[in-house]
This record gives structure tokens, C-alpha cells and sequence, in this order.
């Protein structure tokens, strides 16, 4: 019989643990709402929707600065961050392979030249004999054909020597803008191919007074943006400076990366400083609606639901506000919120603190800062009492009754 007496005696200690619990569960119930929630005033004031995305600070022109021809580069004459004017030497390329194309072109024009006079003296001789009957006309053609033959092979030869000048020229490489050098991707002794791509020797930023910054925006926020919109932007260089732009350009070709599109909005701004450098990361926001003095509450209070078991109320029903009967209450609350479910996303639910219930409030949202959201229409008005959240067992509880420990007292 002791088994039997020590499970009876297990279990009426945990009937007893239930018990105590639920009393403390139904005591809390019964504090002041104002020691369970959170709650904040409805105020009026100032709310501006923007969209943020990050981009990246580039020069309003950048020139990439090739080779035409290869060769190994003998002489530097700009390094980095050097003011560059446009036609000054970048850097040159060995000369010696070119300047021998050139010389040998040259004699070949002078070969030419010889056998061009040559050509012209058999044809004036050819000419006349012709007149007199001492050659055939085929002979006279074939001095009339070698002349013109001559004629041809001096004018390939200098366009061949015209075309080793070009190449020579090429290997003094110069600046093709006025700018600051960004980059230089070489350096002496290199030996560089130009092939059939181009390589880049320096990189020129033609004016760093004047920036661009290139983002991406989602494509649910590209709607909002409009070419000539304002736009704040920070950078990590300095995290407590905010610098202004204006969005220049919404470009329509979108980029689809693990099937999220995105489309790149280029934003000009102006940097007299010189403090913003190419390549730093841009924090950018572009405000794309603004209202003034109007209806906002907290974006906590639409997330809010009330626990089960609480008495609530509806707005704008007196039958409602007369039962007691929490279970009626809190079947009311639950066929409200099927009706949300079936709202779209311009309508939202808030909670005001009406005596010792909680009243569902049906509004219409407009615009959003993340932090507060408008109220367009609703019944509700500034100076309304709605409930942000609950507070968390354990901060405060102590001091408002709250039990902080149910079997202990008990045994």
C-alpha cells in the first residue's frame, strides 16, 4: 500500500501545482492593463517614406587607356593620383622594332622610285619607236603596263611606310583627356600584347569634382523612384556626414540574380572637396513621399495581438462593449481577424486601452518610415491610448504584483 500512498501523493502535489498556476495565470490576468502593455499616444507630425540600397561612387567618366601595338615599356611619365592634361605622355613603349619598320619602309619607297623611272624611260622610248613603226603595239603596251605597275607598287609602298610611322607613334601613348590618374596597371620592363583585347595601361578620371553613384533598388521600390528625386547618402570614410544627390537615370535593362530583378538607378552629385574617392560604398536613401501633420502611431501597435482570453472590445459597437462575457469577446476577436486576413496591405488593426478593455480599431494605413506609419481614416484620433506591446515578465513585474514564482510559496 506505501506505493500506492506515495503516487497519491505525487499526484495531489501536482493538482496543487496546477492549481497555484492557474491562479497566478488568472491574477495576473486581473492587473491593470496599464501594468501588462505598452502603450504609446496617438500624435500628429511629419512622416517620410523612403528607399535605401547601397551603391558604389564612380567618376562621371573613366577612361580605360590601351595599346594599339606591343612592345615593352621603356619610360613611365605619371604615376598615381597625377593631374594629367589631355595629348601630355602617359608612358612609351620600345621604339627600336618600329623605328627598323620605318627605315625599311623608307627603302622600299626608294626601291620603287628606281624601278618607277626606269618603267617611265622604257615607255617613252617604246612610245617612239610605236610612233615609227619599229615595235609592235603589244611591246608598247607591255612598257605602258610595267610603267603603271611601277606607279602602284610606289604608292603600297608608302602606305606601308605611312602605316610604320603610325605604329611608331603609337608607342609614345598619350593621355586622351584632361583628369587625374586613378590607376596605372603596368610598370617598367613590362612587356605588354595587343592582341585581340586591348589591355588597360592607366585608368583617367576625367573630373572628380563631379560623381555618379550606381545602385541597385528592388523591384518593388522601383516604382517609387523618379528621375530629379532628392537622395541622401553616407559613406564608412564618414559615418556622422550626410551628402545630397539627385537621382539622374532609372536604367530599364534589369539584373536577375537567383531570380531576384533589380534595376540600377545612377545618382550625380557634387564633390567640390575631392573627399569622396572612386570605389567607396554608398549608403544611399531617396525620399519618395512626404506628409505633414498627420495621424501616426508606432509600427509595433499593428503587429500587436492581444493574448487569448483578453477582453476586447470593437470600435464603433455598443453590444459589444456591454458583454462581459470574455469568451463572446474573444470570439469576436477571432472572426476580426479572419476579416484582416482577407484586407490588403492598406489596412491594419490597432488596439486602444478603453477602461479595463482593449478596443479593436479598423484603419486605413498610408505611408511608412519603418519606425511610425500614417493614419488615413479610422476611428481613432490624436491622443488615443493604443497598446505597443506587453511588457516582459520579469522587468517590472515585481513592482506592478505580478507573482515571480508559483510552487515555491506553496511548499
Amino acid at each position: 500500500m506505501k506505493p500506492v500512498l506515495k503516487k497519491l501523493a505525487l499526484a495531489s502535489i501536482g493538482l496543487a501545482l496546477l492549481g497555484s498556476a492557474y491562479f497566478a495565470y488568472k491574477k495576473s490576468m486581473e492587473l491593470p492593463l496599464e501594468s501588462r502593455y505598452r502603450i504609446e499616444a496617438v500624435s500628429k507630425g511629419a512622416i517620410t517614406q523612403t528607399v535605401a540600397a547601397n551603391g558604389t561612387v564612380n567618376p562621371v567618366v573613366l577612361v580605360s587607356v590601351g595599346t594599339q601595338v606591343s612592345g615593352t615599356v621603356t619610360r613611365l611619365f605619371v604615376d598615381f593620383n597625377d593631374a594629367v592634361a589631355k595629348g601630355q605622355p602617359l608612358l612609351e613603349l620600345d621604339r627600336s622594332l618600329f623605328e627598323a619598320q620605318v627605315r625599311q619602309s623608307e627603302a622600299n619607297i626608294k626601291n620603287v622610285l628606281t624601278s618607277l623611272d626606269l618603267a617611265r624611260a622604257n615607255e617613252a622610248r617604246m612610245s617612239a619607236l610605236f610612233a615609227k613603226e619599229y615595235v609592235s603595239r603589244q611591246e608598247y603596251d607591255q612598257a605602258v603596263h610595267a610603267r603603271r605597275s611601277a606607279e602602284a607598287q610606289l604608292a603600297q609602298a608608302k602606305a606601308s611606310s605611312e602605316r610604320d610611322k603610325v605604329n611608331l607613334g603609337y608607342t609614345l601613348i598619350r593621355s586622351p583627356v584632361s583628369g587625374t590618374v586613378v590607376n596605372r596597371a603596368v610598370d617598367l620592363g613590362q612587356t605588354v600584347a595587343a592582341s585581340l583585347q586591348t589591355p588597360t595601361l592607366v585608368q583617367i578620371a576625367q573630373d572628380l569634382s563631379e560623381m555618379r553613384i550606381d545602385t541597385s533598388f528592388a523591384e518593388a521600390d522601383i516604382g517609387k523612384i523618379k528621375v530629379g528625386q532628392k537622395v541622401a547618402f553616407t559613406v564608412d570614410a564618414f559615418p556622422n556626414r550626410s551628402f545630397a544627390g539627385e537621382v539622374q537615370q532609372i536604367r530599364l535593362n534589369p539584373t536577375i540574380t537567383q531570380n531576384v530583378v533589380t534595376y540600377n538607378v545612377r545618382v550625380s552629385l557634387s564633390n567640390p572637396d575631392h573627399i569622396l574617392l572612386p570605389g567607396m560604398t554608398a549608403y544611399v536613401n531617396i525620399a519618395v513621399a512626404e506628409r505633414q501633420d498627420v495621424l501616426t502611431v508606432n509600427n509595433a501597435a499593428l503587429r500587436f495581438k492581444p493574448a487569448e482570453g483578453e477582453n476586447v472590445i470593437e470600435a464603433l459597437e455598443s453590444s459589444d462593449t456591454s458583454s462581459p462575457n470574455p469568451a463572446a469577446a474573444n470570439g469576436q476577436r477571432r472572426s476580426g481577424e479572419r476579416q484582416e486576413r482577407g484586407r490588403d496591405s492598406t489596412s491594419g488593426t490597432v488596439y486602444v486601452l478603453e477602461g479595463k478593455a482593449l478596443k479593436r480599431v479598423r484603419v486605413r494605413i498610408g505611408i511608412t518610415d519603418n519606425r511610425e506609419t500614417e493614419i488615413i481614416s479610422g476611428d481613432l484620433k490624436e491622443g488615443d491610448r493604443i497598446i505597443v506591446g506587453e511588457i516582459p515578465r520579469g522587468s517590472g513585474s515585481r513592482s506592478a504584483g505580478r507573482p515571480s514564482s508559483v510552487g515555491v510559496r506553496l511548499f
